[in-house]
């Protein structure tokens, strides 16, 4: 676990694009470096958060290699690869190709298949490539305890990422895997990836998932590192106070639209003044409302970072 780097924050950047859509190259090399500079333990580009489903395999390329470029080897750079079958292996040889330092495997494309199928899915697209794959684990690739723990039988295979939401079902994963005696099953890694993952994290970190994926790094690094510290110490209070004032009123304004996850959190990057530009299609923009709303739960999150005696950025309540 600690060669791969994933013992920390992780960061999911967003992908910017222009006016025209076209993939913003200099402002993706801002906005990496910004989450390097905040701390972030490891960066998951060009996955859910970076519109993965928009891209290219050109533009996949190319952010791979701005970002790599970018980070310089400060943390480790993992892509986003998937679609169906010879997408999702074409996705992850150029991964491999492009110096990534692992490949999340989003789930299979519009078809579902049985358990097994979705095992044999996993071995088709990592094929004979030998770099680290996190198995994103959500619709319409959703595997029982016992397909999960046949992971295990696939070496580039370093754990599974839960974007489910089904404790139940997580915990028989992680119980089945880790009770294989092997130290591979020790090694394997489980990631907390539903949306908005602090609203989660304590219930995914009392089964034994305690690392995950913050989409709130994108435009406030500072509040998602403050309430990571505060679950690792578990300061109640911290994280209560955080989920109240900021957590859940994101949350409540994120389910109102479908795709919020995603343009969200691009629009309260670009209130931050992050060149991040638009989404792309199908996902819409928030209202004039919606991001009145926005910019009040934002500030408001700060306004309650302060409390919890946190200094905040220059302008922030």
């Amino acid at each position: 676990m600690a060669r791969l780097g994933l013992d920390g924050l992780l960061a999911f950047p967003l992908t910017p694009f222009a006016d025209d859509l076209a993939v913003n190259l200099d402002a993706f090399a801002e906005h990496v470096d910004s989450h390097v500079d905040a701390g972030a333990a490891a960066l998951f580009v060009a996955c859910g958060t970076g519109e993965f489903s928009s891209l290219a395999p050109d533009e996949l390329a190319a952010l791979l290699r701005t970002a790599r470029e970018t980070v310089a080897g400060r943390v480790p750079v993992w892509a986003g690869a998937g679609g169906g079958a010879a997408t999702a292996r074409a996705g992850i040889a150029a991964a491999e190709a492009g110096g990534a330092d692992g490949v999340l495997l989003l789930p299979p494309y519009l078809v579902s298949g049985p358990q097994q199928g979705l095992v044999d899915h996993v071995r088709f697209a990592i094929g004979d490539t030998s770099i680290p794959v996190i198995v994103y684990h959500r619709t319409p690739g959703v595997l029982t305890a016992v397909s999960a723990r046949a992971l295990l039988e696939i070496p580039s295979v370093a754990g599974i990422k839960d974007g489910y939401g089904d404790v139940d079902l997580m915990t028989r994963i992680v119980t089945g895997i880790r009770s294989a005696d092997s130290e591979r099953a020790r090694d394997f890694m489980f990631f907390n990836g539903l949306p908005t993952a602090e609203v989660s994290a304590q219930a995914y970190s009392a089964i034994g998932v305690a690392r995950y994926s913050s989409a709130v790094h994108c435009f406030a690094p500072e509040i998602a590192h403050r309430f990571h510290r505060a679950l690792a110490d578990g300061d109640q209070a911290v994280m209560a106070a955080l989920l109240e004032g900021f957590y859940l009123p994101f949350v409540a304004l994120r389910d109102e639209t479908p795709g919020f996850a995603v343009s969200l959190v691009k629009a309260a990057a670009r209130l931050r003044g992050d060149k991040v530009g638009p989404v792309r299609p199908p996902l819409g923009e928030p209202t004039a409302g919606q991001l009145g709303r926005l910019e009040q739960i934002v500030d408001h999150g700060f306004a309650v970072l302060k409390e919890t005696g946190t200094p905040v950025p220059n302008g922030r309540k």
